[in-house]
């Protein structure tokens, strides 16, 4: 069992029969109330974000998930295949189960598949990814003024906002939360 103290980013808990995995969490109290905890709730399954509060100490039951090893191979009509590296099964997820983690995934690459109830519901990805630009524009001799972004187009297809100075062909690390640039990487 999980109580409100054991809250962290990304425990995955069950709330009224479905599970959710935390985005944010703040704990709070005012001067006549019991204490309490905001949170901001991912549902695994749907990617359906929902604010609930909770009383502080609060029980909850910890969802049983099972995570497989798996190799990513291809997608084809919203569907991502993967195959678990030591029996060679295939599974699928739909486009809508992974979200917008489907631009973070490479072919040939290893993820962790989480299970429930054996069916997929979803990647577990790393806070950060290494991906390399295929378009840019290039930078122009003058746009020197702080903070200029530029788009960029990385291997999987997201478009992100980059600083000038950052080409085609490089590599950048990417947030995988917030789909937001971090810094230039060397290639993985």
């Amino acid at each position: 069992m999980l109580s409100t103290t054991d809250f962290r980013k990304g425990l995955k808990i069950k709330v009224e029969g479905e599970i959710y995995y935390i985005v944010d969490f703040q704990h709070a109290r005012t001067a006549q109330r019991r204490a309490f905890v905001r949170t901001k709730l991912k549902n695994i399954k749907t990617g359906a974000v929902l604010e609930k509060t909770f009383a502080a100490g609060e029980v909850f039951e910890e969802p049983d998930f099972e995570e497989k090893s798996m190799q990513y191979l291809y997608s084809s009509d919203k569907e991502y295949c993967f195959m678990d590296t030591k029996t060679y099964e295939q599974t699928s997820l739909t486009e809508d189960q992974l979200g917008d983690y489907k631009w973070y995934l490479k072919e040939n690459s290893e993820y962790k598949v989480m299970f429930f109830e054996g069916q997929p519901v979803n990647v577990d990805l790393p806070a950060s990814v290494i991906l390399k630009i295929t378009s840019t524009e290039p930078a122009i001799k003058g746009d020197s003024v702080t903070n200029i972004t530029k788009n960029a187009t990385l291997e999987t297809g997201l478009v992100v906002k980059v600083p000038l100075f950052v080409n085609e062909g490089e590599y950048v690390k990417i947030d995988t939360r917030t789909n937001v640039y971090i810094e230039r990487a060397s290639k993985q």
